[in-house]
Parts: structure tokens; sequence; C-alpha cells
């Protein structure tokens, strides 16, 4: 069988559901006691990450679950335009063996926010917390 591969990917990446249905026809309906679909063998598309990210008029947050990982285990840092978030845990197994978590994110800092500024904390049930205020212009000042 010969696949002729597009010159290039598509700008939404290649489209599984049209992809793999007649590559595996037969998993689609029942199979014994299981149902099955083409959709088991999708990557997911939407974002189910479990990040929460909000800018307005008081400052820049971002929520990261990060229950799996203890403080220690994170570093958040400022490159350029972006704060990256790293979490690495790894734990001794009986014997000789590890188990490791990591993750990677990276989130885009809007114009406008104050890097210098920029905190981050853990809170007690586990949600990272990052967060840096506007930065004042001329134009603005605080009423009181």
């Amino acid at each position: 069988m010969d696949f002729i591969l597009p010159p290039t990917l598509p700008a939404g990446g290649i489209p599984w559901e049209k992809v793999l249905p007649p590559l595996i026809p037969r998993l689609n309906g029942t199979y014994g006691q299981y149902k099955w679909s083409p959709k088991l063998l999708m990557p997911e598309t939407e974002n189910n990450s479990s990040a929460e990210v909000n800018c307005d008029d008081s400052g820049f947050t971002v929520q990261v679950d990060v229950k799996d990982f203890n403080p220690e285990d994170l570093m958040v840092k400022v490159i350029g335009d972006f704060v990256e978030v790293q979490g690495k845990h790894e734990e001794k197994k009986d014997g000789s063996g590890f188990t490791t978590r990591q993750f990677n994110r990276r989130y885009r800092i809007p114009k406008g926010v104050d890097t210098m500024a920029l905190e981050s904390a853990v809170s007690p049930d586990g949600i990272l917390v990052i967060s840096a205020p506007m930065l004042q212009t001329e134009n603005s000042r605080i009423l009181t």
C-alpha cells in the first residue's frame, strides 16, 4: 500500500477523525463485550490542562493544579514574554526502581504586566498561584 503525504500539514494538525476510521474499521462498533470507537485512539485536541489563566486591570494570574508535587519540586521562571512552570517529582520504590512525574508548561505574559513583581506560591489545597500586577503608567494613578 502506498501512502501519499501532503507536502505540509494542515494548520490544525493531522485530522485524526478522518484518518483513523478507514485504517481501523473494525474498532467502530462492538467487539465481544466491549464497545470501541476510533475516538479512543485519537489524541485530545482540546485543552484539558488543569490551569486557569486570567488577565484584567488588576493584574495577571495563572493557577496550576500541582497536587502531586511538593513545593520544592517546582520551578517558576520568566523567560522573555513567557512564565515557565516546571515540576519534577521522583519517588524511590522498593528495591532499585523509581517513579518520576514531570511536567513543563509555558504561559504568555500579556503586555503591560510587571514581570519584576511576579510572585508564586502553592496553596494548601495544591494550587500553584502565579501573579503579577499591571505596570503603572504615567496616565494612571491610584485613587484613595
